[in-house]
């Protein structure tokens, strides 16, 4: 796949998650996978990954999300066979697939990545936990997450984000030096 393949196939992808995603996905929006997306060409560069690797990388943060079209629950592996499915047609061999579903697969919570490519998309999904944008992008998760349980208060989100932050742990070398340390002021700061 050359990169203007690519990048035509991440504007039909892109397109497809504004008109078929849940208007109510306040977070897991096409936004969410266009950060996801950059975030994880920039981890990779940062842990030296290039090349095909690369390339299945980007597939991968692609469709991260993209089974939440047809389900919340286990939209992971909805994606992972959505993917698959595309993917094949475009003549990508098995091998590359079951990589870009390992990818997709050590998104879901909690996080298991088993190599370096699943690491670093992995952190890409959760990168913006060490960034300035965490309370933006929180408020969404938040807003996304009492839609779907409206006796959700500011209260108990806030102790699920700590206990979240408090458990997680980055994966990549880029991510545990540039990320980590950012994470847990904000999470010292929900304590308050």
């Amino acid at each position: 796949m050359t990169s203007k393949e690519f990048d035509s196939l991440k504007i039909e992808v892109i397109d497809r998650l504004h008109n078929k995603l849940s208007e109510h996905l306040y977070y897991h929006c096409p936004q969410h996978t266009e950060r996801v997306l950059k975030a994880a060409v920039f981890i990779a560069k940062k842990e030296k990954i290039k090349g095909h690797d690369l390339l299945l990388i980007k597939l991968a943060a692609l469709y991260h999300d993209y089974g939440f079209v047809n389900t919340y629950a286990n939209h992971e592996e909805e994606g992972c066979r959505i993917a698959a499915e595309e993917l094949k047609v475009m003549g990508f061999n098995s091998s590359d697939i079951q990589k870009i579903c390992g990818m997709i697969m050590a998104t879901k919570i909690p996080q298991q990545a088993h190599n370096i490519l699943e690491q670093v998309v992995a952190d890409a999904d959760l990168e913006y936990l060490g960034t300035k944008d965490f309370d933006h992008i929180s408020k969404k998760l938040y807003l996304e997450l009492l839609y779907r349980n409206p006796e959700l208060t500011i209260e108990n989100w806030n102790k699920i984000q700590v206990d979240f932050m408090e458990n997680h742990r980055y994966f990549t070398d880029y991510a545990k030096k540039n990320l980590e340390e950012k994470k847990r002021e904000h999470s010292d700061k929900l304590k308050i």
